[in-house]
């Protein structure tokens, strides 16, 4: 079972007032649109908050599958798979985006050593005080 993070399961609540019933509707080839209904406590329906629609796929990569999910700004199902398209390109952007922003984090992490005085740390310097480095 996933937590948030920061969460423990001696920590843990239940928002009774944020319910929402899950329904999956699929094309059986590559759309799946999930459905999140707002329900109250009870689990009668609650019209006082909206309907949301979360599109789910697999991309196939060199590394193999990977999942991908958006959200889409939809009033009903059909709308929701018509936008579907739309929401894949747009969530394979800010995963291409999170992946550079990544790289580039990656990257200013990489440390060079700068030469240590009298020559420690360089091939043939050796390290002063230890024994077998000269």
């Amino acid at each position: 079972m996933a937590s948030r993070p920061g969460q423990t399961a001696d920590s843990m609540t239940v928002d009774i007032d944020n319910l929402y019933r899950e329904e999956v509707f699929s094309d059986m080839r590559s759309a799946s649109v999930r459905v999140l209904t707002p329900v109250k406590s009870d689990g009668s329906p609650d019209d006082s908050r909206p309907r949301v629609f979360i599109g789910d796929t697999q991309l196939m990569t060199q590394m193999g599958p990977i999942p991908v999910q958006f959200e889409l700004e939809a009033e009903t199902i059909g709308e929701a798979f018509s936008q579907f398209p739309e929401g894949v390109r747009g969530a394979i952007e800010r995963l291409n985006e999170r992946a550079k922003e990544m790289a580039r984090e990656e990257a200013s992490r990489i440390v060079v050593p700068s030469k240590m005085p009298g020559g420690g740390g360089l091939p043939g310097g050796g390290l002063a005080g230890i024994p077998g480095t000269r």
